[in-house]
């Protein structure tokens, strides 16, 4: 009959055994998922996945997938076609993130095509998170970027039918609503609150990488900077847990460091789901009559491949791409509607 010992030994093997083979389990497990605030995002999967079906780098993968909607002449909430601030003049924001916490970011960039990909210069070649204005755009051009005037036609007589009533008021959602139409065809002379493409993916090894690119909102004052460059609140990787991204009215998201608190949260145990779901009523709580009217959405991903979505107002949609589809757009859960 073994003695104590004996038993003590081979249940600590066993119970060895069982880790390994759990943790081999979970690492076979693990496949290549993208996921994207709003319709368009699809496109942007499509490009990020071209990348992660081959094994490619989830960092990588987001660069690409963001690089999409800034060049996409529809789209009035990113990049070159984004509508101006109420000077008329057009400024990006970006911000890119690894899973070892290195991170990127540029604000109110102005002359620059591709704000993700200075982002990630920012990332690798300097000392610092974050690089704005007149700085970012000297960095990128001597980074070998081209400066080239952003405003395209459709912007400028979007903001000169704005400048008729010259009011600013954030319109939830008009990411779905303006992306292909023609100036003022929705509604005309109406201002149009806009906003982000967020970008979260993990690859074939595991690897979480974020990314987030948008001009803002419309007619904004001169120099507003949003949410999506700055790290733990528009976006927010963590290669041990998950990751975020934030849509919506970026001062909400900042002031709950929402992106941060959505990882978080997972981190205490919470599904991508539960995450995403908390935060925004965190933000409800704080500031309900605001709410009634204000648009904030959270989209996650945590290391396993699980999504979890929600919003204040109904109306946000992601988009996912993976094996078994690339095209799949999804209606997010909301608090109203």
């Amino acid at each position: 009959m073994p003695n104590r010992r004996d038993v003590f030994k081979n249940t600590l093997a066993l119970t060895s055994l069982a880790a390994i083979s759990g943790a081999a389990s979970a690492a076979s497990s693990s496949k290549p998922i993208v996921v994207s605030t709003w319709d368009f995002g699809v496109a942007a999967n499509q490009a990020a996945w071209d990348l992660l079906k081959g094994g490619g780098y989830a960092l990588d993968a987001v660069e690409a997938g963001a690089r999409i909607p800034e060049v996409d002449l529809k789209n009035h909430s990113v990049g070159r076609a984004g509508y101006p601030d109420r000077d008329g003049h057009v400024s990006l924001d970006a911000s890119i993130m690894d899973e070892k916490w290195r991170c990127g970011a540029v604000a109110a960039l102005e002359h620059i095509e591709h704000p993700i990909s200075v982002a990630r210069l920012v990332m690798e070649k300097t000392p610092h998170v974050l690089l704005v204005g007149a700085g970012a755009l000297q960095f990128a051009v001597e980074q070998g970027f081209k400066p080239e005037e952003l405003l395209t036609q459709d912007s400028e007589v979007a903001w000169k039918n704005w400048l008729k009533e010259a009011k600013y008021a954030p319109v939830a959602n008009s990411e779905m609503s303006t992306y292909g139409h023609a100036p003022g065809s929705v509604v005309p002379g109406d201002v149009h609150n806009h906003d982000t493409l967020g970008i979260l993916a993990l690859d074939a090894q595991g690897r979480l990488s974020g990314a987030c690119t948008t001009s803002g909102m419309a007619w904004k004052l001169r120099g507003r900077v949003g949410d999506s460059p700055i790290i733990g609140a528009g976006l927010y990787v963590d290669g041990e847990i998950g990751a975020a991204t934030s849509t919506g009215v970026g001062e909400e998201v900042i002031r709950n460091a929402g992106s941060f608190l959505v990882v978080e949260l997972m981190r205490q145990g919470r599904s991508p789901q539960q995450a995403c779901e908390e935060a925004v009523m965190r933000i409800v709580k704080r500031r309900p009559e605001a709410a009634k009217t204000l648009q904030v959405g959270f989209l996650a991903l945590n290391t396993k491949g699980d999504v979890g979505a929600f919003a204040i107002q109904k109306g946000f949609v992601y988009a996912q791409c993976d094996a078994a589809k690339t095209d799949l757009v999804v209606p997010a859960k909301s608090v109203f509607g």
